[in-house]
């Protein structure tokens, strides 16, 4: 279920989700589109499962497994200082747009860890989607505005990404290990 992250970005991508859902008052819309976003999130998890090769399954060495380590710390580090920073300063709703900015950011060094340039593209995507809330905020736009549309294009970006991680892993051409 996590071969190649796919795991990772839907099981993220499902809690921007609750971010953006959690914004609508009705209860039968928080439940239909809760249940859609679980649905997606294992329908991803169960595509990767099915679709990519068992060599995708095991653990990267130990390198890539320790910067993969550094980054992420640094990561929640980061997203806690931001939510500190945010909450003592009163602008507790900039917090989910400057996340995406950080989790976009750490994207930048796991792309070259893993050898994946293509990272860079959610990315640049978590990026634009942190920034498009401060600007939202910054225009006056409500709270739940800012959240819909960070959480909806995050979790959108970071599903988007693990569907095109099977489609692209299936269709690439069978290594001479994987052959033999």
């Amino acid at each position: 279920m996590f071969k190649a992250g796919v795991g990772f970005f839907a099981l993220f991508g499902l809690a921007w989700w609750a971010a953006a859902v959690g914004t609508f008052e009705a209860t039968a819309v928080v439940l239909t589109a809760s249940v859609a976003g679980v649905a997606v999130s294992v329908a991803l998890m169960l595509a990767a499962k099915r679709l990519l090769p068992e060599s995708m399954g095991g653990p990267p060495p130990k390198e890539q497994r320790r910067a993969f380590g550094w980054i992420n710390l640094a990561q929640w580090a980061v997203i806690a200082v931001v939510a500190v920073v945010c909450g003592r300063a009163g602008v507790p709703e900039y917090i989910p747009a400057l996340i995406a900015v950080v989790v976009g950011l750490h994207f930048v060094p796991l792309a070259a860890v893993f050898g994946q340039p293509q990272l860079r593209v959610p990315g640049g995507m978590l990026m634009l989607a942190g920034a498009a809330g401060c600007g939202i905020r910054l225009a006056d736009g409500s709270p739940e505005t800012m959240r819909l549309v960070v959480g909806g294009l995050a979790a959108l970006t970071l599903w988007g990404t693990a569907a095109w991680t099977v489609v692209a892993e299936t269709r690439a051409p069978a290594t001479e290990a994987e052959t033999a």
